[in-house]
């Protein structure tokens, strides 16, 4: 399992090609270079996420999730 901040790094790798549109991106882990093409944005999406998982796990916090409860008939 990477450390967490390899995992930072991964993202921010992801963060940056999806901002600029781009479905491809390198990741330097370890002496081991990957290359990986996302055939979508929702499929970048998912991988982000997952890291942002990956992340929350592997320092001993919960992802936090913000429900909205309205009272007048939303």
């Amino acid at each position: 399992m990477a450390t967490v901040l390899e995992l930072q790094t991964m993202r921010a790798a992801l963060v940056a090609a999806r901002s600029t549109g781009n479905l491809r991106t390198v990741f330097n882990s370890g002496g081991t270079r990957r290359e990986v093409e996302y055939k979508s944005d929702t499929e970048m999406a998912a991988a982000i996420a997952a890291i942002d998982r990956e992340i929350a796990t592997a320092s001993g916090t919960k992802p936090r999730r913000f429900l909205p409860q309205f009272t007048d008939g939303f």
